[in-house]
């Protein structure tokens, strides 16, 4: 029973905006994630209903919405950058 995947238009322009090598590695642990939604170090975001993933320098920052099977990537970005944006 696996989760489907949907994207924030803010989320979807941030992963397009990247490079062709980072954009394949970030899609591809997207896609894990609709197997397991919370793999091995996954953490949490302090004061958040949201998770954060890493990818090398990149981080995928996403709901878990069990009770509809669905994650929703809220942010993809640079480490020094995503936290910002989040914030704003």
């Amino acid at each position: 029973m696996g989760y489907s995947i949907d994207f924030t238009p803010s989320a979807a322009k941030e992963l397009a905006k990247l490079p062709k090598a980072e954009r394949r590695r970030i899609a591809t642990k997207i896609d894990a994630l609709a197997n397991e939604p919370r793999p091995p170090g996954v953490e949490k975001l302090a004061g958040e209903d949201a998770w954060r993933v890493r990818v090398g320098d990149y981080r995928i920052v996403y709901e878990v919405q069990d009770r509809v099977l669905v994650i929703l990537v809220i942010a993809v970005g640079h480490r020094r950058e995503i936290y910002k944006r989040l914030k704003a």
